[in-house]
């Protein structure tokens, strides 16, 4: 042996306890980016195991007679490995070279081949010092790749196919406003507004239903057999209300459709949350409320001719069923969300889904941000009192109150009441919930925009505080002393700035920031809880409405819906961060952190 053989054996036989130790702090898997590169493509993002990397009868390290042994045998057989070593080790200081074990196949029959399930570069051996060093350049080249953002267009499609759900929330929130007359004729209940307002409302009751169970839904049988669940009630329902002769018969398929509308939305906020690329994820968290403004206006278009065409009413529920049922089958050619994968301790399916979403280049990261958060907890039932009144209990009561602020807002009842209004100016009501559907559109186009530049928490502000300020209006143009025209179109147009004004921040922002803001570990029950804070403060407004209307009077209850918005505005400020190009894993860090 030469002096520099020794030396370099000698090296090897200083491995000490310290390395090892740091080893098996990393819990038995150390990312690849730790090792040599000899055995890997330079791309490759799998997280190599230490007992794959040594041959059985040496435990789960060489040990110093065996490192001795294998150094020895392969400068004997192999002096060339001289000048990879040196070149390798000026370049990777601390690293763990797994040249020992590539020499270890030279001796051994290439034993590492069966123990290791992931490709190997073809040996270079006796490769000289120049291709040594454009490995070396190609190895660089992909880590800069890393740095770049990866390409919003592999996402796409399955942030489109996931939008499906919130879609049909938004067709069946007005599927029965046109319609409605004409199904009370048909089945009989004409004139019982009992009868017309459960045939509304009912839908409210299996939403909640819907949403309550969404969290243990999703995390006992991932994300896409939860769409192909939510699918099944928006199927089923609609078909029932069509075929239907029976005031019964209509209230049972409204409740169905009401059960996929609570699980739908809720699975596809989590699901969009998990699959996008950080940059893009305001902007794909945006289609959803657009999927929704979509779908709301769909309804109005297809019930245009339920009164010159008898029986039409059944056509608009029927029409529903085709988008259900593409969802059922499309979302079987989607990925699986890799935060669930990994979850459930699938880790290999995770990285091949992250390599479908982000790239190759780009795997190796996201397993990585990962692995950060990854407290070995996550396999625990996560129960109730943890949430209520454990060390997650701010963050759910955050995405709570963001709900309830949502409704508190005083919303639903101008989407419910605009047809009123709109008449006291002389519009059509056709025309009315036209014009509330297209500013709901704009604004949500606006914030698809904006969302991931300005940020979450500015929308959230000033949408707020636009909606005070409508709402403030809207108190203004009741007052006894204005003019009548002059009030009825300052009516119509503070009504149409609180549409666009919600669509803006306080209409999309939540459902998308939820997910962002919880922990993996609770991420599906904690959304489900505050999605089902928002279904119960719904019901309760829209039920109590009309009561303070006739106490208070409208200029009275919309002042104090004005007071609630600024009440949001000063909540959010205090309490919410900002979460625009932040990963899920880094915000989950920041939250949990004691300066939160």
């Amino acid at each position: 042996l030469t002096v520099a053989q020794i030396s370099i054996v000698a090296a090897y036989l200083a491995i000490d306890d310290r390395v090892i130790a740091k080893q098996r702090a990393l819990s038995k898997q150390i990312p690849v980016s730790t090792f040599s590169s000899s055995l890997l493509l330079p791309w490759e993002t799998k997280t190599f195991p230490l007992s794959a990397a040594v041959p059985p009868g040496f435990g789960d390290r060489p040990s110093r007679s065996f490192v001795f042994v294998v150094v020895a045998s392969g400068f004997l057989f192999e002096s060339s490995v001289d000048r990879n070593l040196r070149a390798r080790s000026s370049k990777r200081s601390g690293a763990l070279n797994l040249d020992v074990v590539r020499l270890t196949c030279g001796m051994a029959g290439r034993q590492l081949e069966a123990y290791s399930m992931y490709k190997r570069m073809p040996s270079r051996d006796h490769e000289d010092m120049t291709e040594v060093e454009d490995n070396e350049a190609l190895l660089q080249g992909n880590l800069e790749v890393e740095n770049t953002n990866p390409s919003w267009k592999r996402s796409l499609p399955y942030v489109l196919v996931a939008t499906i759900p919130s879609l049909l929330f938004g067709y069946h929130l007005g599927v029965v406003n046109e319609p409605l007359e004409s199904i009370s004729l048909d089945l009989g209940f004409d004139g019982n507004a009992l009868a017309e307002g459960l045939v509304v409302s009912i839908s409210l009751a299996g939403s909640l239903l819907g949403s309550l169970f969404s969290g243990s839904i999703v995390d006992s049988i991932g994300r896409r057999k939860a769409f192909q669940l939510a699918a099944l009630p928006m199927i089923l329902g609609p078909a029932v209300s069509a075929s239907t002769k029976t005031l019964a018969g209509m209230l049972i398929g409204r409740f169905l459709v009401g059960i996929g509308m609570g699980l739908g939305p809720t699975v596809a906020s989590l699901y969009v949350a998990e699959i996008s690329p950080a940059f893009v994820r305001g902007t794909y968290g945006s289609f959803i409320q657009i999927a929704t403004c979509v779908g709301f206006l769909t309804s109005l278009f297809v019930g245009l001719p339920v009164k010159d065409i008898k029986g039409w009413w059944r056509t608009c529920f029927l029409v529903s069923t085709i988008p259900a049922g593409i969802l059922a089958l499309a979302i079987q050619l989607c990925v699986e969300s890799p935060h669930w994968l990994f979850k459930q301790g699938r880790t290999i399916e995770a990285e091949a889904e992250f390599e479908k979403l982000l790239g190759v280049a780009h795997v190796q990261s996201a397993m990585q941000e990962l692995y950060k958060v990854d407290r070995g907890d996550d396999t625990d039932a996560v129960k109730l009192s943890e949430l209520l009144s454990g060390r997650h209990f701010r963050v759910v009561f955050i995405g709570s109150s963001l709900f309830a602020f949502q409704q508190l807002s005083g919303i639903n009842t101008v989407f419910n009441f605009s047809s009123t209004v709109f008449k006291s100016a002389g519009v059509p009501s056709e025309l009315a919930n036209v014009f509330v559907g297209i500013a709901n559109l704009l604004g949500s186009l606006i914030a698809m925009v904006l969302m991931d530049k300005q940020g979450r928490r500015s929308l959230l502000i000033w949408s707020f505080f636009g909606l005070a300020v409508s709402m403030g209006l809207q108190g203004f143009a009741a007052n006894s002393y204005l003019a009548g025209t002059f009030a009825s179109y300052l009516s119509v147009g503070a009504m149409l700035m609180c549409v666009l004004t919600f669509s803006l921040g306080a209409g999309p922002v939540p459902g998308l920031l939820l997910p962002e803001i919880f922990p993996s570990r609770i991420r599906a029950k904690a959304v489900a809880i505050c999605m089902s804070v928002g279904w119960v403060i719904n019901f309760f407004v829209g039920l109590m409405f009309l009561w303070l209307l006739q106490r208070l009077g409208r200029q009275l209850l919309y002042t104090c819906f004005a007071a609630f918005c600024l009440m949001a505005v000063a909540f959010v400020r205090r309490n919410v961060m900002e979460t625009k190009g932040k990963s899920l894993q880094e915000i989950e860090i920041a939250l949990l952190s004691p300066e939160f």
